[in-house]
């Protein structure tokens, strides 16, 4: 489903103009971004949560030459499904 169906599909689904689904998911975005930067997660009910993880420095390889390479640690971003999620699809 693109961006473009999804947004059509919840306008349809909760009456509102596609104009306003497309606001609340950008304020939704913007809002999950900032909480996962202060707080270091934001969770979705149903769906899951994104998690803010500190990665260790690592070994890695170079997949063109085989020469060994050292990754500097980092933050990332992680998505953690919720169990009623699973459950729904599987």
């Amino acid at each position: 489903m693109t961006k473009s169906q999804l947004m059509q599909a919840l306008a349809d689904k909760t009456q509102m103009s596609k104009k306003d689904v497309i606001n609340l998911l950008e304020q939704l975005t913007t809002l999950a971004y900032s909480e996962v930067k202060k707080s270091g997660e934001f969770v979705v009910p149903g769906i899951g949560k994104l998690v803010k993880v500190n990665r260790k420095a690592r070994m890695g390889r170079n997949p063109a030459t085989g020469a060994s390479i050292q990754i500097p640690a980092k933050t990332v971003v992680k998505f953690r499904v919720a169990k009623a999620a699973k459950e729904a699809v599987l």
